[in-house]
């Protein structure tokens, strides 16, 4: 038997030093791949929806997934989106995924980012699923930053 989650729920976030239109600007479906090293590819996948965008993720090793983007703010820079298929099948029946920017405009950070990925899960994910979210949404996080500051250093 899995082990039950407390929660369904992954919130990590950081403070990127880079100023918000540096980090906002490589949130885009599309282009996950040029911050997230796990990613090796992306493709935009036509003829499941007409109203939203449909983003193919190749991860590097070997699994995929399809996001819908379900919002998307550039006024109050978020974008939420889930997955809709996965290759191999997920063992849960479905996760939303929220990224929020903000800019931190006072004190020792001033001019920077600060930046959270929240993740809900349906609740038949277990523990298992929960742990591993908390650590791809930390790597993640931290290849977001390198790309960042890549981008300040330029």
């Amino acid at each position: 038997m899995a082990s039950i989650a407390t929660t369904n729920e992954v919130i990590e976030s950081t403070v990127i030093k880079a100023p918000l239109a540096q980090v906002w600007h490589l949130i885009k479906l599309p282009e996950f791949h040029k911050f997230w090293s796990a990613i090796k590819k992306t493709e935009k996948v036509t003829g499941v929806s007409d109203e939203t965008d449909v983003v193919r993720w190749h991860f590097k090793d070997g699994s995929k997934v399809e996001v819908k983007q379900d919002e998307h703010s550039n006024l109050a820079h978020f974008i939420t989106f889930s997955v809709i298929l996965a290759e191999p099948a997920l063992t849960y029946s479905g996760v939303a995924n929220t990224i929020r920017c903000w800019p931190v405009t006072a004190g020792d950070f001033e001019n920077s980012t600060f930046v959270e990925w929240t993740s809900k899960f349906t609740s038949d994910a277990d523990l298992g699923v929960i742990q591993d979210a908390k650590y791809k949404r930390r790597d993640a996080l931290k290849d977001l930053a390198d790309a960042a500051y890549k981008g300040v250093r330029d």
